[in-house]
């Protein structure tokens, strides 16, 4: 399952290149790579397309890359089935026997002992 998270995340970032590349090459006044290569006029040959695709293209990066994130999600967010660790049970070390009456005895809490680090 760790091979198709970081498959996913390599998809994720380039996408993600993809889109930033492509969003830059526009030109929010509707010249961008059209005006760049054929010139300021959107009368000339095939200016009109170049704007369409850079559109689509957009959505469909954005699209892409929400999809892949939400399927990496799905794949690999499963909560896993594995069972707590049991923590061992302290030992209390048997009370002394004193001449003293049962009143005047006092207890003492059991130490407890941090849990080795795993």
């Amino acid at each position: 399952m760790d091979t198709i998270f970081i498959l996913l995340m390599v998809l994720i970032m380039i996408a993600s290149i993809l889109l930033v590349i492509v969003v830059m090459a526009q030109n929010p006044k509707g010249g961008g790579l059209s005006s760049t290569f054929g010139g300021a006029s959107s009368a000339q040959f095939g200016v009109q397309r170049t704007n369409d695709f850079m559109e689509k293209a957009t959505w469909t990066l954005g699209a892409t890359i929400i999809v892949l994130i939400l399927l990496s999600v799905v794949i690999t967010g499963k909560p896993s089935a594995a069972a707590p660790v049991p923590v061992p049970a302290q030992k209390e070390a048997p009370a002394k026997q004193s001449s003293a009456p049962a009143a005047a005895t006092t207890t003492t809490a059991p130490v407890q002992t941090p849990a080795p680090a795993k």
